[in-house]
C-alpha cells in the first residue's frame, strides 16, 4: 500500500496521534514583502513556532543540554514565557515489559519454554512492566492507563479492546493495573487480567492525559503481549490442581501414542514441540484461519471444539489431509511423522495449505501439541477394538440375510483394531455439575457434527455413565468404548429381528502415557464401568434409549418407582459425619425391589470429581404404595484427605427395579460447613486513631492445622495484611488482636479469612462505624 500522507484531522480521526494544540502549524503567517531581512524575520518566526511546538510537545527530543530545564519550568522560545513543567505532555519514552526468558514473568507465568523473546502470559495472573516518560508522573494533574487490543475491529463490549485503568489495590478477575513503584521519571506497575480473558496476541499501548494534552503511544509489534489459558489459576476453567499432571499435560513436549492390537499393543514416542519456535504463531494462525469472532476465544470449550475441526483439513482447510487409502505418493506418509513441529510449521508457512498425510495418531499428535500450547492440559488417548458407529444407534450393528452370510452394502459400522483421539482437561460450567474433568475431543474426521467433521469435547464421566444427551458428541465416543455388537437377521419379510449380542467386544485396553513415567496407564475405567457390571449395563441401555434404535433392548414397564437424595444443609459440619438420606417411593399395586449403588466424591465447584470417596450396595424392598428412607453416614475419616475448596460433594444413586427393569438414577450436590472467624472490634473508631479488633477461630477438625494464615484487610480501614499464626491444634481456640488506624470515615467492613492445607473457606466480617477525627 503507498505511504500517502495523512492529514492533521485525518490523524486524530485515527486516535493513535497525540491530541495536541497545533498552534501555527498549517496557519500562514502573513508576511510584508520587503528586504531580505524582512524575509529571514519572517522565516525565524515560523521557525521558532515549530520550535516552540516540538519543544512542548517533545521537550526530550528538543532539549538542547541539561541546563534546559530547571526549577520544573521550561522556556518558550517564541515569547520567553516559563511553563510549568506539569504543563508539559506527558509522553512515553520506552516500556519495558520484563519479556525475557529468564524474567519474573515468564517464570512466573510458566512461559519461559517457549523459544520467543516476546512477552507470553497467562490470563487470571498479575505481570509487571516499566514505563520511563518524558517527565515524572504527577498524580495530582496527570492520569493514564493500559490498552490492549485483538482482532481486526476490537470492542471494549466484546473484551476485545481493553482498558486497564490505574487502581489503589488490584482485584480478582479484573483488568487492573497498580503503581508498586514510582523513580524520577519511571513507574513500575503491576498488571492484572481476568480469568475469563481473550486468548490471542494482543497490541499494547499506553495513553496517558495532561493539562499539556493527550498523548498515545503507537503501536511496536515488540511490545505485543500473547495471553493464554492458566491451568494453573484456580479460576480459570483448564485448572488442574496436580503439579505433577501440569508438568506432564502442558509441560513436557513429547509423549507416547499407542498402537497395535488389543494383544499387541505398541508404542511410539512422539515429539510435541508446543515450545518450539514456530508453533506458537501457528496455533495463533489455526484460530484466525477458523473465523471463530476473537470475543469467543475465550471459552475452553469454544477453543476446544475449533482445534477438533481445524486439525483436519476436511472443513476450512484446516492442518491434515486424511488418508487410508495406501497411496501416499503426493505427500508424507501418516507412519514417516514423528512429531507435531513439521506439520504445524508448514502450515503456517505455506499460508494454511493442508499438509498431506496423517490418520489417527498424526491428527492426535497434532491436537495435543496445539491445545498444550495454548494451555489446556491434554493427552493422547488410544482405544483399542475402536468402533465406528455411523447410524447414531449406539450400537455396533452386523446384519446378516436369511442364510447368516454378512450383507456388505448394510453392515457400514466398524471396529478399528485401535483409534487414537484426546483427552483435554476443562470444567464444563455448561454441563451440570460433575461433567468436569477430562474431555474426549476427536479431530480425526469421521462423522460430521452439527455440519462440521469434529468431535467434541464430551465429558468422560457422562460418556462412563451413559449420558448422551449431554454435548458435545458424546452419542459417537460413548459408542466407541462401549456400545454392544449386535447382530441382525434379516426375515422373509425383509425385516430384520436381532439374533444374538456381544456386550464386551468394543473399548478394550484404553491407553495413555502414564504421568512422569514412560510407562503405558491402562484408563479403561474412566470411561466405562467394569465390563459385565450392573453399572455398565445400565449406561449402555440409559444411552441406547436416546440412540437411532431406542427398541434394541427390552421396552421397559412404566416409571413407578422414583428415588431421591436429600440432606439437611445446617446439620453439615466440616469435621462432623454427614447424615445422606435415600429415599425411594413405590408408586405401583405391586411389590418391588432394587438394587441401588450409592457413591460420594468430592467435587471442584467448577463440577470437576476430584475423588470418589465412598461407595455402597443398598438392597431396598417395597410393598404396594410405601416409601422407604435409608440413611448414609459419610464419617470424617471417610473425606478428610480428599477434600477441596469449596467442600463440595455430589451423590450419585442407580439402579434397577427387578421387576420392571426400570432404570433408576439422580445426583445430589452438597456442601460441608466451615466456621467463621469471629471478628469482635474494641473501643471506638475515629479517623486516624488507633483502634483493636479480636479474630476468634476454632478449629473443627480432630487434627492440626499446619501453617495457618490470616489475611486482615479493609477498605478504609486496613490495608492488605497477611499474619502467620502457625500451627492449630485440635479443637482448639485462638485469638488474635489486629491494630490499625482508620483512614476513612463512615461505615466500613473488616475481613479476615484463615487458610491452610487442611482447611479453607474460614472467613469473617465486621461492621465498623468510624467516626471523624
Amino acid at each position: 500500500m503507498p505511504a500517502n500522507s495523512v492529514s492533521v484531522r485525518r490523524r486524530s480521526e485515527l486516535g493513535r496521534w497525540p491530541t495536541v494544540s497545533l498552534g501555527g502549524i498549517g496557519e500562514e503567517d502573513e508576511v510584508t514583502p520587503g528586504t531580505a531581512g524582512d524575509s529571514q524575520v519572517g522565516t525565524k518566526r515560523q521557525e521558532s513556532r515549530c520550535s516552540a511546538w516540538m519543544r512542548r510537545v517533545c521537550p526530550c527530543v528538543c532539549r538542547k543540554s541539561a541546563d534546559d530545564v530547571t526549577d520544573n519550568t521550561a522556556t518558550m522560545e517564541d515569547d520567553k514565557r516559563s511553563v510549568p513543567l506539569s504543563d508539559l505532555i506527558l509522553s512515553v519514552k520506552s516500556v519495558d515489559l520484563m519479556k525475557s526468558r529468564s524474567g519474573i514473568n515468564r517464570k512466573e507465568h510458566h512461559t519461559d519454554e517457549f523459544e520467543y523473546d516476546d512477552l507470553i502470559l497467562r490470563r487470571g495472573q498479575s505481570f509487571v512492566m516499566e514505563i520511563e516518560f518524558s517527565r515524572p508522573f504527577n498524580p495530582d494533574t496527570d492520569t493514564m492507563h493500559l490498552e490492549l487490543q485483538i482482532g481486526p475491529l476490537p470492542q471494549v463490549s466484546k473484551g476485545t479492546h481493553v482498558i486497564i485503568p490505574l487502581v489503589e489495590e488490584l482485584e480478582d478477575n479484573r483488568w487492573e493495573a497498580k503503581i508498586v513503584q514510582r523513580v524520577g521519571t519511571k513507574m513500575k506497575l503491576s498488571v492484572g487480567s481476568p480469568v475469563t480473558a481473550v486468548i490471542g496476541r494482543y497490541k499494547f499501548a499506553v495513553a496517558t492525559h495532561s493539562s499539556g494534552g493527550d498523548f498515545k503511544m503507537e503501536h511496536n509489534p515488540k511490545n505485543d503481549i500473547t495471553f493464554l489459558f492458566n491451568p494453573w489459576c484456580e479460576n480459570d476453567t483448564v485448572f488442574m490442581d496436580d503439579e505433577k499432571f501440569l508438568k506432564e499435560y502442558v509441560l513436557n513436549e513429547t509423549g507416547k501414542i499407542y498402537y497395535g492390537t488389543e494383544k499387541q499393543i505398541g508404542a511410539r514416542t512422539w515429539n510435541f514441540g508446543q515450545f518450539d519456535a514456530g508453533v506458537l504463531e501457528a496455533c495463533l494462525f489455526i484460530l484466525d484461519r477458523s473465523g471463530v469472532p476473537h470475543a469467543g476465544r475465550g471459552d475452553p470449550v469454544n477453543v476446544v471444539r475449533v482445534i477438533s475441526a481445524l486439525v483436519n483439513s476436511m472443513d476450512e482447510d484446516g492442518v491434515l489431509v486424511g488418508n487410508w487409502s495406501g497411496d501416499y505418493s503426493l505427500g508424507t506418509a501418516p507412519t514417516a511423522w514423528s512429531g507435531s513441529v513439521d506439520i504445524l510449521t508448514q502450515y503456517h508457512r505455506k499460508g494454511g495449505k493442508p499438509v498431506s498425510y496423517g490418520q489417527c495418531w498424526v491428527f492426535s499428535g497434532v491436537t495435543t501439541t496445539v491445545l498444550r500450547c495454548l494451555g489446556i492440559p491434554t493427552r493422547s488417548v488410544t482405544n483399542f477394538c475402536s468402533a465406528h458407529d455411523t447410524d447414531v444407534s449406539l450400537t455396533t450393528d452386523i446384519y446378516l440375510d436369511e442364510n447368516m452370510e454378512p450383507l456388505a452394502h448394510l453392515n457400514m459400522d466398524s471396529i478399528w483394531n485401535f483409534h487414537v483421539w484426546n483427552d483435554c482437561w476443562l470444567a464444563r460450567p455448561d454441563l451440570p455439575p460433575g461433567m468436569g474433568g477430562w474431555q474426549a475431543v476427536d479431530a480425526t474426521p469421521q462423522e460430521t457434527s452439527q455440519g462440521t467433521f469434529c468431535c467434541g469435547p464430551s465429558s468422560v464421566i457422562a460418556i462412563r455413565n451413559g449420558l448422551v444427551y449431554y454435548s458435545h458428541d458424546t452419542p459417537f465416543i460413548f459408542a466407541e468404548v462401549n456400545s454392544d455388537k449386535i447382530y441382525w437377521q434379516r426375515q422373509a419379510d425383509g425385516s430384520f429381528t436381532k439374533v444374538f449380542s456381544e456386550n464386551k467386544a468394543v473399548g478394550r485396553c484404553i491407553s495413555t502415557k502414564a504421568v512422569g513415567s514412560e510407562e503405558r496407564e491402562d484408563i479403561t475405567d474412566l470411561y466405562k464401568h467394569p465390563e459385565g457390571s450392573e453399572e455398565e449395563r445400565i449406561a449402555v441401555e440409559t444411552a441406547c434409549r436416546y440412540g437411532s434404535k431406542p427398541d434394541v433392548y427390552s421396552i421397559r414397564q412404566p416409571e413407578d418407582v422414583s428415588v431421591e437424595v436429600s440432606t439437611d444443609g445446617g446439620e453439615l459440619q466440616m469435621g462432623h459425619n454427614a447424615s445422606i438420606r435415600i429415599t425411594t417411593s413405590n408408586k405401583s399395586q405391586s411389590a418391588r425391589s432394587t438394587v441401588l449403588h450409592g457413591q460420594i466424591s468430592v467435587m471442584y465447584y467448577t463440577g470437576v470429581i476430584k475423588a470418589t470417596v465412598k461407595k455402597d450396595i443398598i438392597n431396598i424392598d417395597l410393598l404396594p404404595g410405601e416409601e422407604k428412607t435409608v440413611e448414609w453416614v459419610l464419617t470424617y475419616a471417610d473425606y478428610q484427605d480428599q477434600l477441596v475448596d469449596q467442600a463440595a460433594l455430589v451423590m450419585t444413586v442407580a439402579g434397577r427395579v427387578s421387576q420392571s427393569g426400570q432404570v433408576l438414577a439422580t445426583q445430589h450436590v452438597f456442601r460441608l460447613r466451615t466456621p467463621d472467624l469471629q471478628i469482635q472490634p474494641e473501643g471506638s473508631a475515629v479517623v486516624g486513631q488507633k483502634m483493636q479488633a479480636k479474630i476468634i477461630f476454632t478449629n473443627p477438625l480432630p487434627k492440626t492445622l499446619k501453617s495457618a494464615v490470616i489475611s486482615v484487610e479493609g477498605p478504609g480501614l486496613q490495608t492488605p495484611k497477611r499474619i502467620n499464626i502457625g500451627d492449630v491444634a485440635r479443637h482448639s481456640t485462638i485469638t488474635l488482636t489486629e491494630t490499625f488506624v482508620p483512614a476513612k470515615s463512615g461505615p466500613r467492613k473488616l475481613i479476615a479469612n484463615l487458610d491452610c492445607r487442611q482447611l479453607t473457606q474460614v472467613h469473617g466480617v465486621a461492621e465498623i462505624i468510624v467516626q471523624d477525627e
